[in-house]
């Protein structure tokens, strides 16, 4: 049940009332008792997360998954590229040092 907040126009006494949705706004005021008052617009308590599990990335949309996909498997090639590529100088550099000249 949400707490909704009202105003008399006649004294601007200001005050809170828990009520279900479905309830009629209050008329009465209780503090002059005058018929004038109204519901005001106010910006509400908010949300509450308890517990724990609440992150930012807990709520991605797909389109960034799939963006954050693609630069780990970027990564992961870039890295597995940089690997081959050193080790196959590596053997290159043995194999050209290790064979006889014939000279």
């Amino acid at each position: 049940m949400p707490t909704y907040e009202y105003r008399c126009k006649a004294c601007s006494h200001e005050w809170e009332a828990f009520q279900p949705i479905t309830a009629r706004p209050l008329r009465k005021c209780p503090d002059c008792g005058r018929l004038k008052a109204e519901r005001i617009i106010s910006a509400g308590g908010g949300i509450l997360f308890r517990g724990s599990g609440f992150y930012q990335t807990d709520y991605r949309s797909e389109s960034w998954k799939k963006g954050e996909k693609a630069d780990k498997k970027a990564q992961e090639s870039s890295s597995s590229d940089s690997k081959s590529s050193s080790n196959g100088t590596a053997s290159q550099s043995k194999s050209s040092s290790a064979a006889p000249s014939s000279s």
